[in-house]
This record gives structure tokens, sequence and C-alpha cells, in this order.
């Protein structure tokens, strides 16, 4: 598994664009992160796993050029 060591001002949402390019992937981060669940904004130096991005299932219903 991945870490990502956050910046000042990193939310969830941005460090999922960071990770996966798709802010859709948030609860990912902060189901393998539990400790800093209820963190809204991150300080720097904090470390984090990163999970591997989640395969879009082919019948997904997102265009393909965004799966």
């Amino acid at each position: 598994m991945k870490t990502y060591s956050t910046i000042q001002g990193d939310t969830w949402d941005l460090i999922s664009v960071k990770m996966y390019q798709d802010e859709a992937h948030t609860g990912i981060l902060i189901t393998a992160n539990p400790d800093h669940a209820n963190t809204v904004l991150f300080s720097a130096g904090i470390v984090l796993d990163i999970p591997p991005r989640p395969e879009i299932p082919a019948h997904s219903t997102l265009p393909s050029w965004r799966q």
C-alpha cells in the first residue's frame, strides 16, 4: 500500500484527486485512515495510507473516456 504525506490545507477530496485523479474515491481514503476520519483540513506531514485505485466495472454508467 502506498502512503501520502499531507501538505498544509489538503482535504480528503483534494487528496483523492491527487492520488486517483477523481474525487469519487474519497470514501476509500477515509475508510483506510480511520484515525483521521473527522479531519476536514489537514496540517502538513500527516502520513495517510493510500489503497490501490478501485477498478471501475465494465458495465459502469460512466462514459468510456471516464473509465
